[in-house]
């Protein structure tokens, strides 16, 4: 058997889902056995959206993903979508060919120093040497991709262990059950640490709980939901911590940090804060300022590094985010319901902000400005959005927009944001991983139209696979997010490199053999993501003019600039 068929073998084992490459020779005994035994392999136009796809798929299929690439450039492109993933905790498990090792370093084509390029990019590297440990090895990358904190493994394969061949036995390819599933370990903070959690969070008058994209590697939505409701703790949420709970919860006080509705302001009025899953970065502080350094913390996290590393708290839970949110709920449940009782006026006020909030933006949410307004945009596809749909939103200015102002209906992983490493390009590959893991349900997706400039060759793998998901592109010929920071910066019509041509994209989707819908006026908008969720076969594409003005393309006034033009605000 060849090592590409014990590569195959072992993964067919493992019960992977799709997987997503563009082949080459060092991995061809892969790909052949591959379609000897029916995997769903694919390929894809560009190996970084086959990274994508993967992080996409895993991110709400729970499981592990998988993808590969030829060696050199085709490992080098893996690069950003690897980061992505490490930074995000989604658990991928990547195949990249490498050089015949009998000719290594005589400038074999396409030979480069790919593992030194590829190693700080993953979690962990594994080489393959000898042919018979292949089992053994894959195994290894499927248990370091789900423990801890899951990353993506990449495991290099040189020609001659692919193409050589070993006798392997029957035996050398058993699996345990869930080898593929996520988190495959879970540990519960020290029970001293949860007794003084609770202490604190029962005593307090004014907490809140914030919740990172952690929240959902451990499929701990549940858990949060029901411990808010068993004390009426309000919950905010990071991007990736979006669907904590529900947006809709009366409980949910949105996004904190660079952007917000209210969440900053009651940070700020808190007496303990639960930080729950959330490395603390500069985004979700607002560059470090957001909670203040005197507030009393406790900081709950499976990965102990990230404890001190942006903020000192006053207590270290060190676990996984399910099992310490259900442990703190056992902890108060004698006195839960004294605490709800006495918490209503305060989560009661938490609901009236939101709500006030709510209204003091409905001009822009409702807004019949031409072109089209963004917070009208998120508007309707808040509305449009069944409980079950799952929105994709891409680096930037669309990540930005979707998380301070789209509205899950439910807990759970209804919002996939590429905030691990904020790339331009993850919208389409992004959709598409997210509809291969949850067939059914509708997927939407955000992306700019730079970001579609990069990866619109997917649209063609996407048709390829009759995939029913709606691409919205925010059409405002325009690098956006940096057009909009030179004007904050340097003033009006003070731009450079930021202008794209003037583009109909639904023009160039329908001449990829998708469909495609231009949408100028808002009044139309309904309507388009009706069409486009439909359910019809393959990709829709939905090109929205929204506007060119970059005094109103920020969702907000972004904290590392100076200059602000009076009148501009949130929504």
């Amino acid at each position: 058997m060849t090592g590409g068929e014990a590569i195959a073998r072992i993964l067919k084992g493992c019960e992977v889902g799709p997987m997503f490459g563009m082949g080459g020779f060092q991995l061809l005994p892969f790909y052949d056995a591959a379609r000897r035994l029916g995997l769903d392999h694919n390929l894809i136009n560009d190996e970084r959206c086959a990274v994508f796809i993967a992080d996409a798929y895993a991110k709400v299929s729970g499981r592990v993903a998988v993808c590969d690439a030829t060696l050199g450039p085709g490992a080098t492109n893996l690069v950003t979508g690897l980061v992505e993933a490490l930074n995000a905790g989604s658990p991928l498990v990547v195949f990249v060919g490498d050089t015949h090792r009998a000719h290594s370093w005589k400038n074999m084509t396409q030979e480069t120093r790919q593992t030194e390029i590829l190693a700080p990019a993953c979690k962990e590297l594994i080489r393959i040497e000898m042919i018979e440990r292949i089992p053994e090895l894959v195994r290894r990358a499927f248990r370091v991709a789900t423990s801890g904190r899951p990353g993506p493994v990449v495991v290099a394969v040189p020609e001659d262990i692919c193409h050589g061949t070993h006798p392997f036995e029957e035996s050398d390819f058993a699996v345990e059950p869930g080898l593929a599933d996520t988190p495959a370990l879970r540990c519960r903070p020290a029970r001293d640490d949860l007794a003084r959690a609770a202490r604190l969070l029962g005593g307090a008058r004014r907490p809140i709980m914030l919740c990172g994209g952690g929240i959902h590697i451990s499929d701990a939505t549940a858990a949060a939901e029901a411990f808010a409701h068993a004390i009426n703790l309000p919950v905010a949420h990071t991007m990736t911590g979006k669907g904590a709970i529900a947006c809709t919860d009366p409980l949910n006080a949105g996004l904190f940090g660079r952007y917000d509705r209210i969440a900053n302001k009651l940070i700020d009025e808190s007496d303990c804060i639960l930080v729950v899953g959330c490395k603390l970065g500069e985004i979700a502080t607002k560059r470090y300022t957001v909670p203040a350094a005197d507030k009393t913390v406790i900081h709950l996290d499976n990965v102990a590094e990230e404890f001190d590393r942006t903020f000192t708290p006053n207590l270290r839970l060190w676990g996984d985010a399910r099992e310490g949110l259900q442990d703190l709920q056992v902890a108060l449940e004698a006195e839960s319901g004294a605490i709800r009782a006495r918490q209503q006026g305060y989560a009661d006020e938490v609901a009236g902000r939101m709500a006030a909030w709510r209204k003091s933006v409905e001009g822009r949410l409702t807004s019949d400005e031409r072109p089209v307004n963004m917070a009208r945009l998120l508007a309707e596809i808040s509305r449009a959005m069944p409980a079950d749909g799952i929105l994709v939103a891409d680096g930037g200015f669309a990540a930005h927009w979707s998380g301070l102002l789209y509205d899950t209906k439910r807990a759970g992983r209804g919002f996939v944001p590429d905030r691990g490493f904020a790339s331009i390009g993850y919208g389409l590959p992004g959709a598409m991983g997210a509809a291969l893991a949850a067939p059914g349900r509708p997927v939407v997706s955000l992306t700019g139209d730079g970001g579609f400039n990069m990866t619109m060759g997917e649209l063609e793998t996407a048709r390829r696979l009759k995939l029913p998901l709606t691409l919205i592109i925010v059409n405002n010929a325009a690098s956006g997010y940096v057009k909009a920071l030179q004007h904050l910066m340097y003033g009006e019509g003070n731009y450079q490199s930021s202008d794209l041509q003037e583009i109909n994209y639904a023009r160039v989707a329908e001449a990829l053999g998708c469909t495609g819908i231009r949408v100028e006026d808002p009044a139309d908008i309904a309507a388009a993501l009706k069409q486009g969720m439909s359910g019809r076969e393959g990709p829709t594409v939905i090109d929205v003019v929204v506007t060119r003005d970059p005094a109103h393309m920020l969702p907000g006034v972004d904290n590392r600039t100076v200059q602000v033009r009076k009148g501009d605000r949130v929504a």
